[in-house]
């Protein structure tokens, strides 16, 4: 899974959802997606105008997690 932890960049560079959207023009609902870990994609040109705003690199708000593994029914 990968996690966007873009809360996170938000509260070190101190800048709220709404000055962000005013910044890279996407509406407040989408960056609340984004925010909350709720998309199932991000562009480019997204991800290249969240770097601007907060000054950062795409690996300081992408994170890979990698899925828990279930155990295998030989394993029970």
């Amino acid at each position: 899974m990968i996690r966007l932890n873009l809360d996170v960049m938000m509260a070190k560079r101190r800048i709220s959802l709404g000055e962000l959207s005013a910044r890279i023009g996407i509406t407040q609902a989408n960056l609340s997606i984004l925010k909350n870990n709720r998309a199932r994609a991000i562009r480019f040109s997204t991800l290249d105008a969240l770097c601007r705003a907060l000054d950062c690199q795409p690996a300081d708000l992408l994170e890979f997690l990698p899925d828990e593994e279930e155990p295998d029914a030989t394993d029970l």
